[in-house]
């Protein structure tokens, strides 16, 4: 296992240095820059600019120097821990994303909580009650959940807590918590407008989890080795925990590396229509406003964590399934 894991780490180092060359590649393909957006901006509101001021600008954000020097000098200070300067706030990126990347991360592993604490007793209970009424009920709210756009159930849940619980959902903390420090009233500010993006971004994963689970339990529960044990007079509490469920979150398992990268970029139309201080809404503006270090950052962010996370899973698959041995990866 370790000399696996050495290897995979190992490895990672040159998919890293390759993916930072094609974002940076991709940045740089749409005609222009951010600042002539910012130029083409000002001219439509009939602001003149200078020619001396723009030849200014792009000395000052290096934008006059050649493709491979700008990419260097940003690759170099990715591997010092600066991620750049940011056009669009006029800040170090760093500053820009720190607190967002945070706030993005407690939505998202709320969320994942959410999910599994959902999806799990009833992809359990449907696949053990396979066509009873309670099976075609939760199918069909499994089918509802997959259907209903994130961004419509938004609204819907947005006028709920406003109506029913007098909540104004418009961020996660209340406008008198916004620049405090953490305290516990707006620990328990966060606490009172979290539940509304988590049911949100949850409810197609929780419905998509319970479909796959309970198709995977049930192609199990119909194999020889548990009709056998069951011939046998295993338990069947037992039986199910011990081995058929655990086959079944096999796929399960393998996914969770995806589940890393969305902690990064979260659900982007969900945080606009709340207007959640998340990353997702800075990564797309970032993208449309081509504020390149801002947008690469994020980027290479999101490409460390699926490589880190791809890894994990692997890790994780050889724990759930037995079947699996690094030792033969290795040789």
């Amino acid at each position: 296992m370790p000399g696996y894991v050495l290897r995979r780490l190992l490895g990672a180092v040159p998919t890293l240095l390759l993916i930072s060359f094609v974002t940076f590649v991709i940045i740089e393909l749409p005609p222009g820059d951010y600042l002539s957006a910012q130029i083409a901006e000002m001219q439509a509101q009939g602001e003149a600019v200078s020619q001396e001021r723009i030849a200014y600008l792009r000395e000052l954000y290096g934008l006059d120097r050649p493709f491979l020097e700008r990419y260097l000098t940003w690759l170099w200070g990715l591997l010092h821990g600066d991620l750049g300067w940011s056009f669009e706030y006029d800040r170090p990126v760093t500053e820009v994303i720190g607190d967002r990347v945070f706030l993005t991360f407690v939505v998202s592993f709320a969320t994942v909580l959410f999910t599994w604490i959902v999806a799990f007793p009833i992809a359990l209970y449907s696949a053990t009650h396979r066509y009873s009424w309670a099976d075609h009920g939760l199918t069909f709210l499994g089918f509802l959940g997959l259907a209903t756009p994130n961004f419509l159930l938004a609204l819907v849940l947005v006028y709920l807590a406003n109506v029913w619980f007098g909540t104004s959902i418009g961020g996660l903390v209340d406008p008198e918590y916004l620049d405090a420090p953490m305290s516990w009233g707006k620990f328990l500010s966060v606490l009172e407008h979290l539940w509304v993006p988590v049911v949100v971004i949850g409810t197609a994963g929780t419905a998509a989890t319970i479909r796959r689970i309970r198709a995977n339990l049930l192609d199990e529960l119909r194999k020889p080795y548990v009709v056998t044990a069951r011939a046998k007079g295993v338990p069947r509490r037992r039986l199910l925990l011990r081995y058929p469920l655990r086959m079944a979150l096999v796929p399960f398992v393998a996914d969770i590396g995806s589940l890393l990268p969305e902690f990064i970029s979260g659900s982007a139309l969900v945080s606009v229509v709340l207007s959640l201080p998340t990353t997702g809404p800075v990564l797309v503006r970032a993208l449309q406003t081509q504020d390149m270090y801002l947008a690469g950052s994020f980027l290479m962010l999101e490409a460390v964590l699926v490589v880190l996370g791809m890894l994990l899973s692997d890790i994780l698959l050889a724990l759930v399934d037995p079947r699996v041995r690094f030792g033969r990866l290795e040789r």
